[in-house]
């Protein structure tokens, strides 16, 4: 049975963040950045919990991580720790196990989150971006190459490139449409505009906690104890400008002007009993090679994820959000362990703070596409409620992604929103 929250909105069906999830965020309440767990619809502050003496009985190294004004420090510490702080929370705020002083002096420390502005979870020194849905990488290829959708190497080796760090921003930063290079069939020469074909991208990230040294692979078995824990990521993307720039380098500007995430990041320890068996390959689909061989646990995760869009018509008329689709993790061809052990199988050091990210995360049928990009073959473009139809992105769209993992006999995990709103060009 699962533990009930003295933080009684902790407790109501439907919440994302029950006592069994407790994901770690950075919020701002007065002059100063703080580390903070969402529990309901309040965030509980552990700068003032590790200097109330709450945190007592925990390594002070623990203590003073929960101090920093970023995750950094924490999520460098490894599991070990971050399984004795997870007990101590979950202790405190737990109406079974907390006494009446402990619940006393923990509800001082509650701060309600529609009163707190939500930052950057954490430094990010290195951002990588996967290509890792074969229904994604499928359906965008017969785009292109109808009857040769995946390259060669697709089925043996996770692909990815490196992003661009310092465009990363937290859920409800506008975005600003950007400008490019494109280069129209119909034209002879590019050239230098307005981008008029801007996508959003559903896509998981996954945090790295503790690193690897330099030339120090991670082996499979030992992934997912590197893993802090995952937000949702909306990678945007100008299609014009990717299709002339892409080649034969890979994305660059078409995606480096924004990439929006959640700001609570999930744990590990949260979503393991979510854990699923990998997606079965196809008979006819190549083993993966030795080093990327998934194992007998489960490695995959059973989160169902969804994309809303919102025009400006449709706020300004009442009109509820669109759902525009519905997809899983766990429908990846590579899993995040396999993402991460490729990663650093050259001997790449990971740093605690790092991001990867999935690539667009898309299922088998129609309504999984996890891009509009992907829904360039329908016949007909998507119709909104107040008649407004789209092919791509318009100014004034609000983008949102959600997230959950819900299973009968455990307790409904959500992980907020993922939103950002397009602004025009500047």
């Amino acid at each position: 049975m699962a533990l009930k929250s003295w933080v009684e909105s902790a407790n109501q069906t439907g919440t994302d963040f029950p006592l069994a999830n407790l994901p770690y965020g950075v919020f701002r309440h007065g002059h100063s950045d703080r580390i903070g767990v969402a529990i309901g619809d309040q965030i509980f502050d552990l700068r003032m919990c590790a200097s109330d003496g709450l945190l007592a009985g925990l390594a002070s190294n623990i203590v003073d991580a929960c101090t920093a004004s970023i995750l950094n420090p924490l999520m460098s510490l490894g599991p070990d720790a971050w399984s004795a702080l997870r007990a101590r929370i979950t202790s405190l705020l737990s109406a079974e196990r907390a006494s009446t002083e402990e619940q006393r002096r923990a509800r001082a420390m509650l701060v309600p989150q529609d009163e707190a502005e939500m930052r950057m979870p954490a430094q990010v020194g290195d951002y990588t971006d996967f290509y890792a849905s074969l229904h994604h990488a499928t359906r965008v290829g017969k785009l292109f190459r109808p009857d040769n959708p995946l390259l060669p190497n697709y089925k043996y080796v996770p692909i990815g490139y490196h992003g661009r760090a310092s465009s990363l921003v937290t859920s409800g930063t506008e975005i600003r449409r950007p400008r490019g290079q494109t280069k129209p069939a119909q034209s002879s020469e590019p050239t230098f505009g307005i981008s008029r074909s801007l996508d959003y991208e559903l896509e998981i990230g996954i945090f790295i906690g503790a690193g690897n040294a330099l030339g120090q692979p991670i082996p499979m078995e030992q992934a997912e104890r590197h893993i802090f824990g995952f937000c949702l990521v909306n990678d945007w993307s100008a299609r014009d400008i990717q299709s002339w720039e892409y080649q034969p380098l890979g994305p660059f500007l078409a995606k480096s002007f924004a990439t929006t995430l959640s700001p609570w990041i999930v744990p590990l320890a949260a979503l393991d009993p979510y854990h699923v068996p990998v997606a079965a390959r196809a008979p006819e689909d190549p083993k993966p090679l030795p080093y990327l061989a998934p194992g007998s646990a489960p490695a995959a995760f059973d989160l169902d994820l969804e994309v809303f869009l919102e025009s400006a018509q449709m706020r300004a008329s009442g009109k509820s959000p669109l759902l525009m689709s519905r997809g899983n993790l766990r429908d990846l061809y590579w899993s995040p362990a396999q993402l991460l052990t490729h990663h650093a199988s050259n001997g790449c050091n990971l740093r605690p703070g790092d991001l990867l990210a999935t690539g667009t995360i898309s299922g088998p049928g129609e309504g999984s596409e996890g891009c509009l990009l992907e829904m360039q073959h329908r016949a007909n473009p998507v119709r909104l409620p107040t008649g407004e139809t789209r092919r791509f992105l318009e100014d004034g769209d609000r983008v949102t992604f959600r997230a959950f993992a819900e299973r009968e006999g455990l307790p409904r995990l959500g992980f907020g929103e993922c939103t950002g709103t397009v602004l025009p060009a500047g």
